[in-house]
């Protein structure tokens, strides 16, 4: 009795050190694993991600953190956690084995609120579709098209494809092509163009307007206008050049031919 208490003592002391040492582990890792989340919540927010998916991204880490935190509290206690370590992974591994096209739509996801090809309110054409951007979630995007369908397309697909952001810059420019009968005058087409481009009040004039005649094609000149605008003017320039460009052309009796083709039959 003598020799079993003494050992009984030195054993409940050391196992009060470690127990101790595991409740200390336990505060201070939950402590840090807070001020973790919060950090991760403050950059987050910063770049302006949804906060949808600052909250499903801060409790993911949140959650990973505070299981390694239980798992050295466990081993400090002296409990084998390789067994814990083996179940965790086969469960991560079976999950993500079954979860790989959601994985890896949440990876695309997040690497677009990273990379930031595109934020809300963005005219966008990505993953096969052409719309305004109305969200970004975590596993899909979701798109209002121009004609008002709303269309939600995986983050994969728009991150292993060609995005184009029509309105990332604030200036476009803007293409247009006239086409005119071989008969008429080059420099007329020219001048009644430019005079078009000079009078509308939303075409920059730096950089200046390109007027020049492109191709000689089977039934007409061909001239290429090229103008700057504002972005949210794109459009409205566009369509009020073309229409403007139909009434001075008919005003000047300039004339713009259709296709047409000269048939020869000949006798036997």
């Amino acid at each position: 009795m003598e020799q079993i208490l003494p050992k009984l003592y030195e054993w409940i002391s050391a196992l009060g050190l470690k127990l101790i040492a595991a409740i200390a582990i336990l505060f201070i890792g939950q402590f840090i694993v807070k001020l973790t989340k919060k950090f991760l919540v403050k950059v987050l927010k910063k770049k302006e991600v949804d906060t949808s998916i600052v909250s499903f991204i801060s409790s993911l880490t949140y959650n990973i953190l505070l299981v390694f935190v239980i798992l050295a509290a466990m081993a400090q206690l002296g409990i084998q956690t390789t067994s814990f370590i083996a179940v965790i992974g086969a469960a991560g591994l079976a999950i993500g084995l079954s979860l790989q096209g959601s994985l890896s739509n949440f990876a695309a996801g997040f690497l677009i609120l990273i990379l930031r090809p595109f934020k809300s309110g963005d005219a966008v054409e990505a993953g096969g579709v052409l719309g305004i951007i109305n969200r970004i979630n975590m596993f899909n995007s979701e798109f209002k098209t121009f004609d008002n369908k709303r269309v939600f397309v995986p983050n994969s697909q728009i991150m292993n494809g060609t995005i184009t952001n029509y309105t990332a810059e604030d200036k476009r420019r803007v293409d247009l092509v006239v086409s005119t009968s071989y008969s008429t005058d080059i420099q007329k087409v020219k001048d009644i163009v430019l005079e078009i481009i000079s009078k509308h009040e939303l075409i920059l004039d730096e950089p200046a307007p390109f007027i020049r005649l492109s191709e000689m094609a089977d039934s007409s000149l061909n001239f290429k206008v090229r103008v700057w605008s504002n972005t949210v003017d794109y459009w409205t320039v566009y369509f009020d050049i073309m229409e403007q460009v139909k009434v001075e052309f008919d005003k000047n009796g300039v004339s713009i031919p259709f296709p047409q083709m000269d048939v020869h039959l000949k006798k036997k």
